[in-house]
């Protein structure tokens, strides 16, 4: 085995072992797809882990500032780092036109998780999911539209790097939150951020009561306002729910959330026919499996506050591979 086949073969190792949903998806990508896009998860992954650490803040903020000295080796078209996951990142991105400072941004997002950083309205916690989660559809689209792809750059002689342009404005993205707009304005980056965010939002549901037990709350305080909810911890559950707030109101929140973020899944899936097939049922089976998890919230929204929510195996199995048949162009409001 040479020195980058172990690199890509412990990438794939880590993904196998962490990935939960992920793995359902990039299983479904053929061998040289499935190896970068390996790379970018056990990156990704190595990111995450720091911030979410069990460390002081101090250690994890400079833990994160170490990986971003890492990340300018992966510019250098002559590295050839000894770490197996930045070696195998960095051949990654010579082979696969990967944005590579979306890697900067999912550490501006995790410094933020580090310092406990709220979110008064909805628009800052976008742009805290364009972070965490729009960053990795970007990394991911990267490597669906390179060599082998045959999405809408490749289609129109055009490059990746050309589609990603400036970040699309906060106001516009917005805008597809109450009301389900068009993709044909959005380029294939901007599609991939808005699927980002609607699978941030649900990671955000799914873990409200985990978060708030480590002192996080994500979910606007705007929101909470509105619906008259605290989301203090319940110093003896009722029910096994673990706030203790009144229960219609927090089904309330819970139900909204979820129906809001069911309309960036509309807007965002919109992404799946400019793929081609084997990469459209990667990403195909990786939201889908999110959406139902979000449609199982919407119906049970008391839920999440009794515990992390997950869907059976076989479901997601199920999920992955209904990603494999054909995908019309199509689109639902909401989470129905």
């Amino acid at each position: 085995m040479t020195v980058i086949e172990a690199a890509y073969e412990h990438c794939e190792q880590v993904t196998r072992a962490e990935a939960r949903n992920f793995s359902y998806g990039i299983r479904l990508l053929p061998p040289d797809q499935r190896r970068a896009l390996s790379a970018v998860y056990a990156l990704a992954r190595r990111i995450d882990d720091i911030g979410d650490g069990a460390g002081s803040v101090d250690e994890r903020l400079a833990g994160l500032a170490a990986v971003r000295a890492d990340l300018k080796v992966l510019a250098d078209p002559d590295a050839e780092p000894n770490d197996p996951v930045l070696y195998a990142m960095t051949d990654a991105a010579r082979r696969f036109p990967i944005p590579l400072s979306c890697f900067d941004e999912l550490v501006d997002g995790c410094e933020a998780d580090v310092r406990g950083t709220s979110y008064r309205t909805l628009a800052e916690l976008v742009g805290y999911c364009r972070q965490v989660a729009g960053s990795v559809g970007r990394l991911s689209l990267g490597v669906f539209l390179g060599e082998g792809g045959t999405g809408t750059p490749a289609a129109t002689g055009g490059s990746y790097r050309a589609t990603v342009g400036p970040p699309l404005p906060i106001e516009r993205m917005l805008d597809l939150a109450p009301e389900p707009a068009s993709a044909d304005t959005l380029t294939d980056a901007e599609l991939a951020d808005v699927l980002g965010v609607a699978l941030q939002l649900t990671n955000i549901l799914r873990d409200v009561l985990e978060d708030r037990r480590n002192d996080r709350i994500y979910l606007p305080k705007q929101d909470l306002q509105r619906f008259g909810v605290r989301l203090r911890l319940a110093d003896s559950e009722r029910d096994g729910v673990g706030f203790d707030d009144e229960r219609a109101a927090l089904a309330g929140l819970i139900r909204f959330e979820a129906a809001r973020a069911g309309r960036w899944y509309t807007v965002g899936l919109q992404l799946l026919p400019r793929l081609d097939h084997r990469s459209a049922a990667c990403t195909g089976a990786m939201a889908g499996i999110y959406h139902a998890l979000l449609r199982r919230i919407w119906r049970d929204p008391l839920a999440v506050t009794r515990g992390r929510m997950s869907l059976p195996a076989r479901q997601k199995a199920l999920v992955a591979g209904r990603a494999l048949v054909p995908r019309r162009r199509r689109g639902t409001a909401g989470v129905s």
